[in-house]
C-alpha cells in the first residue's frame, strides 16, 4: 500500500521559510516522479513542482520559481520543499504525490499539510 506522509507545515510570517517533507513507503521510491502540489480555498489546484527518479526537477510553477526548490533522498525515501520568502498567497493545502504508473499523473498522494502565511 502506497503511503505519503507529509510534514513541515505552519503558521509563518510573510518572508519567511518552511521546509515541508514528505516520507513515502509502499513502492520503489527510487523508480519513481514525485511532486507537490497544492489547494486553497476559491483558487484551482495548483502544480508546484515534480522531481524525477534521477532527481532532475523537470517543473517548478512560476508562483514559486526561485523562492521554492525541492529535493529528493532516495535513501530516506522522502522529498523536501524548501520553501523561501513566503508570501501570503502561498497559504495553501500541500501534497505530496507520486507518479506510479508513468502517465505523468499523480496516482498516490498524502493527507496534505497546511502552510499559512500571515502577519
Amino acid at each position: 500500500q502506497v503511503h505519503l506522509v507529509e510534514s513541515g507545515g505552519g503558521l509563518v510570517q510573510p518572508g519567511g521559510s518552511l521546509r515541508l517533507s514528505c516520507a513515502a513507503s509502499g513502492f520503489t521510491f527510487s523508480a519513481k516522479t514525485l511532486g507537490w502540489y497544492r489547494e486553497a480555498p476559491g483558487r484551482d489546484r495548483e502544480q508546484v513542482a515534480r522531481i524525477t527518479r534521477d532527481n532532475v526537477v523537470t517543473y517548478y510553477s512560476d508562483t514559486i520559481k526561485g523562492r521554492f526548490t525541492l529535493s529528493r533522498d532516495n535513501l530516506l525515501n522522502t522529498i523536501y520543499l524548501s520553501m523561501l520568502n513566503l508570501m501570503p498567497e502561498d497559504t495553501a493545502k500541500y501534497y505530496c504525490a507520486v507518479d506510479i504508473g508513468g502517465s505523468a499523473e499523480w496516482d498516490w498522494w498524502g493527507r496534505g499539510t497546511q502552510v499559512t502565511v500571515s502577519s
